[in-house]
């Protein structure tokens, strides 16, 4: 496995824990646990953050010598990276909606 490939997997790996963590952070807010959706998510940006790093030196590499060749896994890691990305604005937007939901329920039942 040459330099290129290590560094696919290692966005991969880094966005595919992240994209885990935003879907676990949804489940969590589903269920009122508001602060565990907000350490997952904690969690999923420093992963994210990680894979975006190395995705960062790739993009550098373009117009040099040691392009990126475009490849299944290249395809793979892009593709996951746009997942997570879209599992972190709608993980964030859900635990915003509990939020709100838990504020109206408690302002409702202070007026019973």
């Amino acid at each position: 496995m040459d330099e290129f490939e290590l560094k696919l997997f290692n966005i991969i790996s880094n966005v595919g824990t992240a994209r885990s963590n935003f879907i676990e952070a949804i489940r969590a807010s589903r269920k009122g646990n508001v602060k565990e959706a907000e350490e997952l998510m904690a969690e999923g940006k420093k992963a994210y953050s990680m894979g975006h790093e190395v995705h960062m030196e790739l993009l550098q590499m373009e117009g040099t010598e040691n392009a990126a060749k475009p490849t299944l896994l290249l395809i793979h890691a892009e593709d996951l990276m746009m997942s997570a990305e879209t599992f972190s604005i709608l993980s964030e937007e859900f635990i915003a909606l509990q939020k709100d939901m838990s504020a109206i329920n408690k302002s409702l039942q202070k007026e019973v």
